[in-house]
């Protein structure tokens, strides 16, 4: 097993955290010097907060942690391709890698709409790694989506009898 494998599997806990109470199955986990100084899972749902993302409160708390806004040296896991906004977090706060396992066809921002992460008019760009435990991450997403689904049908159809 990679290092890169290692902290992913971290961040997929954190996801299974978050589907535990309903919210989407996304995890992060972020490592400074081989250590886990962070972890988050979605908490969009729950707090009702659109900024409640894994990686937005992973961030979050590095920063408080650490003690610092600057996390340079910083790797951020994360179960999914970040969005615009946690991109731009990573982008703000100098993380310097971000390892992530599924593509986000709708709102990724680490290589699959554009790269906020590697573009160069930013002050800071990130290593970018992919697809790390891709079908683990994207199957745990399809499966909760899958369900949501079926609840919802199910619920339309006890309403119409």
């Amino acid at each position: 097993m990679t290092k890169d494998e290692f902290y992913m599997l971290e961040a997929i806990k954190e996801a299974k955290k978050a589907e535990e109470i309903g919210e989407v199955p996304i995890g992060a986990v972020l490592v400074m010097n081989d250590d886990i100084v962070a972890r988050a899972h979605n908490l969009r749902e729950t707090e009702q907060r659109s900024i409640a993302h894994a990686e937005m409160l992973a961030i979050d708390e590095a920063c408080r942690t650490l003690g610092t806004w600057r996390l340079e040296g910083a790797s951020l896991y994360v179960t999914l391709e970040p969005c615009p906004m946690c991109a731009g977090a990573v982008v703000l706060s100098r993380v310097d890698r971000v390892v992530f396992g599924a593509f986000d066809p709708k709102g990724g921002c680490s290589g699959t709409l554009m790269n906020l992460l590697q573009e160069e008019r930013f002050n800071h760009q990130a290593e970018v790694v992919s697809g790390v435990l891709e079908n683990e991450c994207g199957q745990m997403l399809s499966d909760f989506f899958r369900n949501l689904r079926e609840k919802k049908k199910a619920a339309r159809k006890n309403l119409s009898e």
